[in-house]
């Protein structure tokens, strides 16, 4: 396994840093985006521990390659708010149309370059969607007609097995989202793409134990990791 870290948007106020973890055998290509909203915080905690345990070879990736972005807007996430724009708006609808932003941009460019075959967007948002369908904490979502969407429920229903607290389980919503991250890598490179959203209305360690259940479980179900699920508690 080789890890290397590289600048996203070098040299421009949006520089952030991102990686790549290869494994000695080819394999799938899967992408993590972490940081999209600056006041997002436990996915990008998530993210991070990804890369600290890929580092000290507690996770292995055996063959395939992954990319980690851990904190995509660095700007909006020092500030702990949204970001104006919202970045999530900006990614390319349609071919040749440019991204709206250019973080969005070379973000996109960095998609494109490697095409991953899974496309991660990690998110949170308020609220339990299975008190309230109309808020976004606690699902998986993915787009109309995606292959992702066997995994998507297998991941689900795993997660859900252990939380006793139905109001804490997960959902899943299959929609588009035109301007994400998301919509843009599976209608414009053909990937699985799944956006995942925590509830901030529960404790940043809970979340961030989710987030890090979702990514073993979709790692190992992709073919780079082995033998890594756990499920998850509530």
């Amino acid at each position: 396994m080789q890890i290397t870290k590289h600048q996203l948007a070098k040299g421009t106020k949006f520089e952030t840093p991102y990686y790549i973890i290869k494994g000695n055998t080819a394999g799938k290509t899967v992408m993590i985006t972490a940081g999209v909203h600056g006041d997002e915080t436990a996915n990008v905690l998530a993210a991070k521990k990804l890369v600290d345990l890929l580092q000290k070879n507690v996770h292995h990736i055996d063959k395939g390659t992954l990319i980690i972005v851990p904190i995509v807007n660095q700007i909006a996430y020092k500030r702990r708010f949204r970001g104006i724009p919202d970045l999530n708006r900006t990614f390319p609808c349609k071919p040749n149309v440019a991204a709206r932003h250019p973080l969005a941009s070379e973000l996109f460019r960095l998609a494109k370059q490697f095409q991953p075959e899974w496309y991660i967007d990690l998110h949170e948002a308020r609220g339990f969607s299975k008190i309230d369908p109309s808020v976004l904490g606690q699902t998986l979502l993915t787009n109309p007609r995606s292959e992702a969407i066997p995994l998507v429920k297998r991941i689900v229903n795993h997660l859900n097995r252990s939380i006793a607290q139905k109001s804490r389980q997960f959902s899943i919503r299959i929609r588009h989202l035109p301007g994400s991250g998301r919509t843009a890598a599976y209608r414009l490179l053909k990937s699985n793409s799944i956006t995942v959203e925590t509830s901030t209305s529960m404790p940043k360690a809970i979340r961030v134990e989710y987030q890090m259940k979702i990514l073993r479980y979709l790692l190992n179900e992709t073919g780079l990791i082995k033998d890594e699920r756990t499920s998850a508690t509530a």
